[in-house]
């Protein structure tokens, strides 16, 4: 049953997002910034309340209260990254938008990666690190000043359930590099939607946000490992069972 529901999910996902994205490319013409991302969202709560009614994936938050108030109130968000669920879900929650730092290579996905070009998200070429460093400086400095957040999944890759990536320094860099706060999220994903499985399987899933970090005055790797303990501590709180065996 959960096979022949992820199924039906893929196929709404696949058939709605062809025309979303047409429609967005059509749009950008003479929309842009935060409309454009806007109608982009749209799309992705369709996606994730259709992974909620045909599968059974529901998602609760804590947290919210942590978040930076003000309407240009800067922010670095630091994710676990277990499944694409995160990725579709915390624009869903955010009441900022986000620029999402990327490789560009996912520019070339039909239609998908079509659309996310027209957005103002920061893609970087990751065989040149040292201009792909400033270009996010740069453009994170301009994005952030308009009250858009940042985010970035500090292991880089998804990561399977119950065990922890190696942790990047470039969103800390990037935080101490503009004088904005970390706000390390923590989310279980993988509990219902494991990494790179079509299946998807009902359930819930956590979604815990810390309280800011200030990044003034810090140093990145220093930064970097207090992000990383809060993130794999709550882990371990929210999906006991994916770390009791654990050592």
């Amino acid at each position: 049953m959960a096979f022949l529901r992820s199924v039906v999910h893929m196929l709404w996902m696949l058939l709605t997002v062809i025309p979303w994205a047409i429609i967005m490319l059509a749009a950008s013409i003479r929309i842009r910034g935060v409309p454009l991302y806007r109608m982009a969202v749209t799309w992705l709560k369709g996606a994730m309340y259709g992974l909620r009614a045909i599968c059974g994936v529901q998602w609760r938050v804590i947290g919210m209260e942590n978040l930076p108030q003000g309407a240009t109130s800067p922010a670095i968000l630091l994710v676990k990254h277990q499944s694409t669920l995160e990725t579709f879900l915390m624009p869903v929650l955010m009441p900022h938008p986000l620029a999402y730092v990327f490789k560009k290579e996912l520019l070339y996905v039909p239609f998908f990666g079509w659309a996310m070009g027209r957005l103002d998200m920061i893609h970087i070429d990751r065989s040149q690190r040292a201009q792909a460093f400033a270009k996010v400086v740069e453009q994170g400095k301009r994005l952030l000043a308009q009250g858009i957040w940042i985010i970035m999944f500090p292991e880089g890759t998804r990561i399977p359930r119950g065990q922890k990536g190696v942790y990047k320094h470039g969103g800390t860099r990037l935080a101490v590099e503009v004088g904005a706060p970390v706000i390390p999220v923590a989310v279980s994903s993988a509990k219902c939607w494991p990494r790179k499985a079509f299946v998807k399987r009902p359930g819930v899933i956590d979604v815990s946000i810390g309280k800011p970090i200030a990044s003034a005055g810090r140093e990145p790797d220093e930064l970097l490992r207090e992000v990383e303990d809060w993130i794999e501590s709550e882990m371990h709180r929210l999906d006991p069972e994916a770390y009791s065996s654990a050592p």
